[in-house]
């Protein structure tokens, strides 16, 4: 596997100074254009102004990149060619010297090889609703299993079953924080009707449970870290509710499955929430970037 670790990156790791993984699927397919490379761009500089080195991870040509050049961004951003890849679509990818924006779990297993500690992100993908009748589940959740990073998300996008996917993430053995809330929240929204059951209220906390678990020395598992969007920023609950169901209506009478779900169902909450649930996406990622950079810091 050809992997390009950038000068930056490659310097600050050998120099033990804190790194910031984050995808960039964000950039290629959640954001409209042209104001996709502007968030990317303002994300890397969150992560710069808590004292850590940004690593947007992307494949170019084949060729696995972590942490990019300005150039390299606004490729991203601007070519409406790029491919959406997950863990299983890098080898392909690097095969046929494709390009791509990666997923969590491509980003997360890239971030990983190369040394990565930290990854911050939107909003995990999990078990999707009618699993015992499609058996659909994100290909996020057994990469996290076997993946030993620090996780910042807003829980698990709200269109999902969230209370299967908690049970997953037990079952798989993923640690999973609460992050200045005993509310596991949901993506768009502060809470998601479900609890977590460890709650910590500082990166330092975080980092002494990443380290204890490091001591344990047992197969490699992520550390999730359940960061709410604040409540002034989510998106009104009502609001979200009624548009889910009209959308989970919608998929139904489409006929639309598997992979293509998730995209359809987060495209109609942006059109039919005003551009209320882009917003609100917005606000957890920046939230969920300048925590993950704190724990960078703290960790060291």
């Amino acid at each position: 596997m050809t992997v390009v670790t950038a000068e930056e990156v490659e310097t600050a790791l050998a120099e033990n100074r804190p790194v910031v993984a984050l995808e960039s699927t964000i950039i290629a397919h959640g954001l409209p254009r042209p104001r996709n490379l502007a968030v990317a761009r303002e994300l890397e500089e969150l992560v710069r102004a808590e004292g850590a080195v940004p690593a947007t991870i992307a494949v170019l040509d084949g060729t696995a990149r972590v942490g990019l050049t300005a150039k390299e961004l606004e490729r991203v951003a601007e070519d409406g060619a790029m491919r959406k890849l997950g863990r299983r679509d890098l080898a392909p990818a690097l095969a046929t010297g494709a390009s791509g924006a990666t997923t969590v779990s491509g980003t997360a297993f890239l971030a990983a090889r190369a040394g990565l500690r930290t990854f911050a992100t939107g909003g995990l993908g999990g078990v999707h609703r009618g699993w015992t009748r499609v058996q659909d589940e994100s290909a996020d959740l057994p990469l996290l299993a076997r993946t030993a990073l620090t996780v910042v998300c807003a829980g698990v996008k709200s269109i999902l079953d969230v209370p299967a996917t908690l049970q997953r993430l037990e079952t798989l053995g993923v640690t999973l924080l609460g992050y200045g809330t005993d509310a596991f929240p949901g993506f768009y929204l502060s809470r998601s009707g479900e609890t977590v059951d460890w709650r910590v209220d500082s990166p330092e906390q975080v980092v002494a449970v990443v380290r204890a678990r490091r001591l344990l020395d047992g197969q490699p598992a992520a550390v999730v870290v359940a960061n709410p969007v604040p409540e002034e920023e989510q998106l009104d609950p009502a609001l979200h509710d009624r548009v889910l169901e009209e959308a989970l209506a919608e998929c139904d009478r489409a006929g639309v499955t598997g992979g293509a779900i998730t995209p359809f169902l987060l495209d109609h909450l942006v059109r039919h929430t005003g551009g209320a649930a882009l917003e609100a996406n917005l606000a957890a990622v920046r939230g969920n970037v300048r925590l993950g950079a704190r724990i960078a810091v703290a960790d060291g």
